[in-house]
């Protein structure tokens, strides 16, 4: 069973899912894939400039998405917002945190600033949404949340001692809104990419050569390569996201579904 036709068999609830970090990357690949199977999409992300050309793009496609610009890290901005879709939209019955930084640096060169504002979007930011929107679906008795986390929540790479940090702490802190959401209905998932080519990874690439690191390996950090020898585009986290959310997954829960081609040894 797909979104549309659970939305058809449960009514109005399931018909509107909220996604951040929707201008672009993931985000906007979830929002697509959505919109695509009948969801009305609630698209949020800070960048409103961004936000506003996704959206533009997306409808372009036909695809049934209205942006909402908004600060995951500011509880006011998005309680307005939840309340403003709900108004607008209807009842959101799915939820996709998928807003995420990345500071990369190794751990004594990271400032302050780095650590905080990291953790502000990558776990402060899912822990204020999901509070805003699940309180709602608790009411309801129904909805599903997938959190987009990646798979260095649970394995050490150099450079990434923030942006792992606080990808543990989005992962547990969404296994733990399950276990207490599941006796309402509830369902609480994660998908854990690796390396996905997107703008936030190629911020980091200085070339050919970096890309091939990524596929390859480093020994010399520790880095083993991607076995299927091949990048994950935003479209492949999307279809993980999709099926998490689906009734293909209704006795799932509290799962970490790692997307990332076998690079982290399916440990």
């Amino acid at each position: 069973m797909n979104l549309r036709e659970h939305k058809e068999s449960e009514g109005s609830a399931a018909q509107v899912a909220l996604v951040t970090g929707a201008a672009g990357g993931i985000g906007e690949a979830v929002a697509r894939l959505l919109g695509e199977h009948g969801v009305t999409v609630a698209a949020v992300d800070r960048d409103a400039e961004r936000l506003d050309t996704a959206v533009e793009k997306l409808r372009g496609e036909s695809q049934p998405v209205t942006g909402y610009p908004a600060d995951v890290t500011s509880t006011a901005e998005v309680r307005a917002t939840v309340d403003r879709i709900e108004r607008e939209l209807g009842p959101i019955g799915y939820l996709v945190n998928a807003a995420g930084i990345l500071r990369a640096g190794e751990v004594l060169s990271l400032s302050d600033e780095d650590w905080t504002e990291t953790f502000a979007v990558n776990a402060t930011g899912v822990f204020i949404v999901s509070r805003a929107v699940v309180a709602r679906m608790v009411s309801r008795g129904r909805g599903a949340v997938v959190t987009v986390a990646s798979n260095v929540a649970g394995t050490a790479r150099f450079g990434m001692g923030a942006y792992s940090a606080s990808k543990a702490a989005a992962t547990i802190f969404t296994k733990c809104l399950g276990l207490e959401t599941a006796r309402h209905g509830i369902r609480c998932n994660l998908v854990a990419p690796g390396s996905t080519d997107t703008p936030m990874l190629r911020s980091l690439w200085d070339g050919g050569d970096a890309i091939r690191a990524s596929l390859d390996g480093k020994p010399e950090l520790f880095r083993v390569g991607i076995p299927l020898g091949k990048l994950a585009l935003p479209s492949d986290v999307a279809d993980a996201v999709f099926f998490l959310l689906s009734d293909q997954a209704a006795h799932i829960t509290m799962h970490d579904l790692t997307v990332d081609g076998g690079a982290t040894l399916g440990v």
